[in-house]
């Protein structure tokens, strides 16, 4: 794997002060990734859906360090200080801390700056949503700009394979959140130019019916989860399934490939909650072994499926790591569906709460300042 390619150029032209919000996504697999190895590269191959609505806004101000700080090379550290929501947020650092020790090697001038970070989610932190993957990816967006205006020949190409990354090494899953409205992350012999170390655009022509598809959120559980992904990964290590899953969602990305470019819509839902429940097969046979749904999981699937035979409905269900449920289906059935989540499924929800989302198109920059 060349990584070569990601180091940061020795010349680069230094500026004193800047500030970059960018605003960046959540995504949900369709094919998921669950096990991985150092550093950050995916057991098998994942494709996801780009959300629209559900993103994160982050603001980081770099502001150079004085001479006499840059001149101790024998301490370099990488110095910042993290807001979430107004809030300074001190037990967030470890994980963005461990996140720059990962990069620093493709972004040296990290130890240039004291940055401020402040972020801000568009969704309820710990709602089962892919925070890890907008905030990252959010980050890694303000670093590539800061990057870019110290090398202004950058491309834009080359900026959205640097992000994305720079994003893996901090959350896997946030490597497919630089773009949009199809990422597969991971190599696989039937996507060209996929990558372990990047996520890339689905390459082929999609099927007009997956154009503006939705995603709505069912927040049954909007508390911590019991096990944490990057535990769940790990029990992967010794998983007595676990080679054969990889090469099942390698086949499926193979297969998902061919529906989303064909239309197969009866396929798509077949894959999609075979994918979801597999994942959590996977916890439920780990060593140890743990369940992350809830039984109001349970009923919303088997509402969703009741009424998928009763309307002749594309709808169809996927989840995450977590208990919370995103009910997927075409836009030409919006306003009935909607209907059925707000009378049926919201009841299920912790205090009736649940997101309307739909695919989106990626990261998108709101502020850049130079000073």
């Amino acid at each position: 794997m060349n990584t070569d390619q990601f180091l940061a150029k020795s010349q680069l032209k230094p500026i004193d002060k800047a500030s970059f919000t960018w605003q960046t996504p959540s995504n949900i697999a369709l094919v998921k990734y669950w096990g991985k190895s150092n550093p950050q590269i995916p057991k098998n191959a994942s494709i996801s859906f780009t959300l629209h609505n559900c993103h994160t806004i982050t603001t980081v101000d770099f502001a150079r360090k004085p001479h006499s700080e840059l001149d101790l090379e024998s301490e370099k550290v990488v110095t910042f200080n993290l807001f979430f929501e107004g809030k300074q947020k001190d037990d967030f650092k470890p994980k963005i801390a461990e996140f720059f020790k990962r990069i620093q090697t493709y972004c040296p001038y990290i130890f240039e700056y004291k940055m401020t970070i402040n972020s801000e989610n568009s969704f309820p932190h710990s709602s089962g949503i892919a925070s890890s993957a907008s905030g990252l990816s959010a980050i890694a967006m303000c670093l590539m700009s800061l990057e870019k205006e110290l090398c202004a020949e950058l491309s834009t190409e080359f900026i959205h394979k640097k992000a994305s990354f720079l994003a893996r090494l901090g959350s896997g899953s946030a490597s497919r959140s630089i773009e949009g409205p199809l990422v597969v992350w991971g190599e696989h012999s039937e996507i060209e130019g996929s990558s372990d170390l990047f996520g890339v655009q689905f390459p082929y022509k999609v099927h007009s019916v997956f154009e503006n598809y939705q995603d709505v959120i069912l927040l049954v559980d909007t508390g911590e989860k019991q096990v944490s992904s990057t535990v769940g990964h790990k029990l992967m290590i010794n998983h007595p399934f676990a080679e054969n899953r990889f090469k099942q969602a390698n086949e499926n990305l193979g297969t998902m490939s061919k529906i989303l470019q064909e239309g197969n819509i009866k396929d798509f839902i077949s894959l999609v909650e075979s994918e979801a429940l597999t994942l959590h097969a996977m916890m439920m046979t780990s060593n140890p072994y743990f369940i992350l749904m809830k039984p109001n999981t349970l009923e919303i699937i088997n509402k969703i499926w009741e009424y998928r035979s009763a309307e002749n409905s594309a709808i169809c269900f996927t989840l995450d790591a977590g208990a919370n449920v995103h009910v997927l289906f075409p836009e030409r059935e919006k306003e009935k569906v909607n209907e059925f989540i707000k009378n049926e499924l919201a009841l299920y929800c912790d205090n009736n709460q649940y997101l309307c989302d739909q695919v989106g198109v990626g990261a998108k920059m709101l502020l850049n300042e130079r000073y």
